[in-house]
Parts: structure tokens; sequence; C-alpha cells
């Protein structure tokens, strides 16, 4: 990773950013945690509970029963870890739909944050035997039955969900929206930090919890692109990432829901259907418009909300054992960035039914440095724009400055392509320096060159020869984008993007080229119509 010329300033920036970013989430600097507390909330019959964690931690925690009940009958249980830098009433709604259905539901802050004791682990080892802590506390408090035990969360919540059903046999079904499977291809993908969506975690994390020593240390090696700690960053990744422990959560069999938004840009979708098709147990996957969290916000201040109600007809079946049907529909369901029309398939590798290669011949050399602007937006603002009111990042593709964008694009299609699933660029690559990176823009071009970004993906080298080439292949973040008729595909490739540090020295030129030996092209997946 090196030094990269803006490495720093790019960390200041996103970190000031982080503030702005988080909203309400990073409002409220976090109280002292609070040891031996409960109280009853007569009103709305949540009570407000402390519960031991792992070493001791104090977790803050609430609780709903369902109504009537005598202490002698035993209910399902959810349990609940709340989203990064989030309080523990974000699940205030969605917990009392849950009682009324006949849940027993406890929700707990996770450790770090807000009032609950301990330091931010990142869903370290404390994170997951925190878990386990609070279904003992559970089963052991609460009608609860221990043959009933469900987790649901939304982002930091779904990962702790996910390495939690790894850990803990207890655990018969899980709904992981909007979460991660693997945290180092979420966040340094393409060997590329994510600036943006770092920098609005680690900022959130400063405002809103407690950082421990080792996330503060990772932190600011992963900002500062020290490269001979990045197998240690890694590694780190790794302990975290819940695909790492597949072999566990497929030995426990606990029925996994998975959902997540096309535009997501903390946690990809890519990795989370990579995660998904791995899985042997029952599993569902769910795809929509818009970026982090944005799917199932709604559905968190109680209003109808379609990823809660799949979450909710999930756990029924699984933990109730509701004859709903969900087991036997298709369980890959997409919604269009398009239409907003929903699709079903029997697996991720069936949404793209065909393949369409884009030739990209020729050579192109373009100079580092300078944004050409193309660019994969802001981070939450630009997928949020694309969710409801379809206007993704756009550029006008004849105007991109040559020097510094190479441009390939298709011929007009004469019918409608809906792209559906992942992208991928294969070419080789000249740099007249050791280090570089370079990003890749996927475009549908109307008549009139206007360019709507339908996909993106960083890619990093280090340690190449000046001068020799190599061959790179990247795979763009997974969508559903329908190319109107009339219209054309533009691959566009630079070497800067706010969303992302680069590692470009100055003076670096890249250049792009196609051989007959080992062609260089783009494969767009096609869902057949």
């Amino acid at each position: 990773m090196g030094q990269p010329r803006k490495a720093l300033r790019t960390t200041a920036i996103g970190t000031v950013s982080a503030a702005l970013l988080a909203g309400p989430a990073v409002g409220v600097a976090p109280a002292a945690p609070a040891v031996g507390i409960q109280a009853q909330s007569t009103a709305t019959g949540i009570r407000f509970v402390d519960i031991e964690g792992d070493g001791g931690t104090v977790l803050k925690a609430n609780v709903i029963t369902p109504s009537g009940s005598d202490g002698t009958h035993k209910y399902p249980v959810i349990v609940l870890p709340t989203s990064w830098g989030l309080p523990q009433i974000e699940y205030i709604a969605q917990a009392r739909q849950l009682a009324d259905s006949g849940y027993v539901v406890v929700s707990y802050n996770t450790r770090g944050f807000w009032q609950s004791g301990g330091k931010i682990e990142v869903a370290g080892p404390p994170d997951i035997a925190d878990a386990s802590k609070v279904i003992d506390w559970a089963l052991a408090n609460t009608p609860a039955d221990p043959g009933k035990v469900g987790m649901a969360g939304v982002s930091y919540g779904a990962g702790i969900c996910l390495l939690a059903a790894g850990h803990d046999k207890r655990i018969k079904a899980v709904a992981a929206l909007s979460g991660w499977a693997d945290l180092v291809e979420s966040i340094y993908s393409g060997r590329t930090q994510h600036v943006q969506a770092t920098a609005m975690l680690a900022g959130a994390g400063y405002v809103t919890g407690r950082p421990s020593e080792e996330f503060q240390r990772i932190t600011a090696d992963f900002f500062s692109s020290n490269l001979a700690k990045e197998q240690e960053l890694i590694a780190w990744g790794k302990k975290r990432s819940p695909i790492t422990y597949l072999d566990r959560i497929n030995a426990n069999g606990a029925a996994i829901m998975l959902g997540n938004a096309w535009g997501d840009t903390i946690f990809p979708p890519n990795q989370y259907a990579d995660f998904y098709e791995k899985l042997t147990g029952p599993k569902r996957l769910e795809l929509r418009p818009g970026d982090h969290a944005t799917a199932e916000g709604t559905g968190l201040l109680g209003l109808p909300n379609d990823t809660w109600t799949s979450a909710h007809r999930w756990l029924d079946h699984y933990l109730k054992g509701v004859d709903n049907g969900v087991e036997r529909e298709q369980p890959v369901r997409l919604k269009s960035r398009s239409t907003g029309a929903y699709e079903s398939y029997p697996d991720w590798k069936s949404v793209a039914a065909t393949e369409r290669k884009i030739d990209l011949d020729g050579t192109k050399k373009i100079f580092a440095n300078i944004d050409s602007g193309a660019n994969g937006g802001i981070i939450f603002l630009s997928s949020i724009l694309d969710q409801f009111a379809k206007l993704p990042p756009m550029a006008s593709i004849p105007l991109l400055p040559r020097s510094f964008a190479a441009v390939w694009q298709s011929e007009r299609y004469g019918s409608e392509q809906p792209v559906r699933g992942t992208t991928k660029l294969h070419t080789t690559v000249t740099s007249t320096k050791e280090s570089g990176t370079l990003v890749a823009y996927l475009y549908d071009v109307g008549p009139l060159g206007l360019g709507k970004l339908v996909s993106n993906a960083p890619y990093t080298f280090h340690d190449k020869t000046p001068g020799k080439p190599f061959a790179v292949d990247l795979e763009l973040f997974s969508t559903a984008y329908d190319v109107p008729a009339g219209h054309r595909l533009a691959l566009v490739v630079d070497t800067v993007d706010p969303l992302y540090i680069e590692h470009n020295p100055s003076g670096a030129q890249l250049t792009f080229s196609s051989s007959a030996a080992d062609p260089s092209y783009l494969s767009v997946p096609l869902r057949e119509k």
C-alpha cells in the first residue's frame, strides 16, 4: 500500500464527513454504563434490563413478551443485536410486532456503544460470546422456548447474528439484513480501501461508543496505507467474517435469510451472494434498490416494509412452524432498480442466464492522479437518489477526457437488456510504476451520450515491474438494471474516485491492451426475456 500521495488528506476529509453522514446515529455522546438497574415501562410493556455479557460486561437491553403471558407457556425467542452506533431502542417497533405475534424479544446494545459497557470489538470474539450470554439470560429470565431460538439484525447486528450462528447451536433461524459475510471484501475489495464507508463507521464509533485499542490501531493502519500491516489487517477482518466459519454455520444448520441493497456502499452485495451460494441449510437471498440499511429502514419506524415482512415470514416458518409457503418459494428474490418489479430464481447462478462479452479492442493509455469525472458517487446519497428517484451518478461519456479515462462502448441495442448479477472485466495492464489504482465503471449510455452508472469497482496493485504487462480480473458490484432499447453500454476506467483511496504515484501512466492470445473483454450478465 505504501504511502499514497493523497491518503492523509483523503482520510481527514472522510473522517470529518463521517459525523455528517452518520446522521442520527452519531448525534449524542454515550453515557457511562449503569449497572444493576431495571425499570418497567407500563405504557409500552417494555422491560429495560441489564444483562451480563462476556467477562461480566454489562449490556443494556430491553425485553418484550407476548401480552397475557403467565409464565407457564413457552414462546419462541428472537434476539436482536443493535446496529453500529444505534441505541437499544432501535428495534422497538419491530419488537412490538414480533411480540404481538407470539415471540419473546430481547434487544441489546452491543458492547462498547452507548450505555453498554466494554469497548468496541468490531464483532470480535467478545461480541460473539455476548450473543450467547444474551440467549442464556433470555432462557433463564423469560418464557422463552430453548428449542426455538432465533436472531435478527440490521448491519452490525446482522453480522453478529451470522457469526453467532456458527458458534451457538441453539440458534435455529437468522434474518441478517444489510450485513456482511466477508469484512475484507466489503471494505477492502480489489485490495483498495473504501475510504468513505470506513471513515463513516470509524467516525460513528468514536462519537457513539468507546473504540478498543485494537480498533484504533487497525483503523490507523488502514487509513495510512501501511503495506507492512496488510496481512495483519486481512487476518483481523477474516476473524470477523462469517464466511471464515462457513463449515460451522453449515454444520449447525440454522435457516438463514440474507437481505441487502444493490447500492450498499458499506457491504456490497457480491460478498453476500457468494456466501449465500456456499450455505447448505435452508436459505434465502433478497436484494433491493438502495444503500446501506435503506431497504429495511422504514420498517424500523413501524411502517410497512417488504424486507421486514419477509423476515417475519422466515422466522414464523422456521421457529413457529407456520405453513406460510416460504420454504416452497424460489429462494433468490431480486427487485429491479429500473422497474421496481420483483423476480425470483432458484439460485444465484441462475440470475444471469446468459453472458454477453464486449470486446475491449485496441490500446488505450491514460495518465493517473486526475479524476476524469466518472465516479461512483457519494456514500448513501447517490444510491438513495437511485432508489427513490432513479437518479444514479451520471457522466457525459463523450466529454470524458480520454487522457485520463479509457472508454469502450458497445453497439446500440435493438431491445432492452436486463443486466442481472455480476459484470466481470478481464484486461491486460502495463504501468509505468510498481503500484497503482484503477476504477472500472459500467454506464448505460443514452442517445445524447449521457451515461447512468450501472456498477463500479476498484482495483489496486503493488510490486509490479514497471513496463511489464499483467492480467487484471475484476468483478464489478452486482446489480439488477435494465438498459433501454436504443442505448448502449460503456466501460470507463480511470484512476481516481472519492469513494476509494488511490495508490497512483505521481506521473504514473496505465496502458490497457488486448492480444489474440489473451483478448480483453467485459462479460455482462443478462437475464433471458
